[in-house]
């Protein structure tokens, strides 16, 4: 019997990450309860399973790999996918490079840099990431943490504000899909500690930000939200998996559902 609150949406909902996190099962939980509580609600949800630490070439065909396995086992055309961080910026590549815009009906992207990380660009004025030595050991590091093709050199540098300009050119997403970009941004430095510095540092150098991403680079599109204020750039992953800020982390994407149910996806 089907429950009241059920949300009926058309399509399966893909949850795809940004840098740092990962889909395999560990001591962190990377989407809070985010997946139950959607899955409580009667929805199919699956992860992206790209690699934390790879550029978005490689995380686009791993996306690819996966998105097509959904497709094949839930009988379905299409899917939603809900993109934290550089997982937006892998779905837009994806999509382009590999013809998928029939096959997405929507993408919603959260705290994503659509015009370039002002950390990136900081980290990549450092002469020494640009080092035989220091791009050997990124690598050797993801290989460690679990990726399959890990690039953290590379990932970097493609988020610099500068590459992005080029990226916003040349890729275009399909007008098929339709996109939402969402942010959030914390009211001041204490917030999330874990982001003191770098909140600080984007406070000075760009405005308003989560403390990672800032508020013009994730604002990108015709629909943009700005989903929450007091709410760190992990903080919306509902990684303390408590309320922030008075808010409810998995009731945001509850409600970002309801609105894609809403428009028949």
């Amino acid at each position: 019997m089907e429950h009241p609150e059920n949300i009926q949406l058309k399509y399966p909902v893909v949850l795809v990450h940004g840098i740092g996190a990962h889909d395999r099962k560990g001591p962190v939980k990377f989407w809070g309860r985010i997946p139950q509580m959607l899955e409580n609600k009667n929805l199919q949800v699956f992860r992206g399973n790209t690699d934390a630490w790879g550029n978005y070439e490689s995380n686009a065909l791993l996306l690819k790999e996966t998105i097509e396995k959904i497709l094949l086992d839930t009988k379905k055309e299409k899917v939603n996918i809900i993109a934290h961080s550089k997982g937006g910026i892998d779905s837009r590549f994806f999509i382009w490079k590999h013809n998928f815009a029939e096959k997405i009906a929507s993408l919603t992207t959260i705290c994503t840099p659509h015009h370039g990380s002002e950390i990136a660009d900081l980290l990549h004025k450092q002469k020494i990431v640009h080092t035989k030595f220091s791009k050997k050991a990124l690598r050797i590091f993801g290989s460690i943490y679990g990726d399959i093709n890990p690039d953290l050199y590379a990932a970097n540098s493609q988020l610099t504000t500068e590459n992005m300009k080029k990226f916003n050119r040349d890729i275009v997403l399909d007008k098929k899909v339709y996109h939402q970009s969402f942010y959030t941004t914390m009211k001041n430095a204490f917030d999330d500690v874990m982001f003191f510095y770098s909140y600080l540092y984007l406070k000075k150098t760009a405005g308003k930000n989560d403390g990672v991403v800032s508020a013009r680079s994730a604002e990108w599109g015709d629909n943009i939200v700005h989903l929450a204020n007091g709410v760190s750039h992990g903080e919306i992953l509902d990684l303390k998996m408590k309320t922030v800020s008075g808010i409810h982390i998995p009731g945001l994407y509850l409600d970002i559902v309801k609105n894609l149910e809403k428009k028949g996806f």
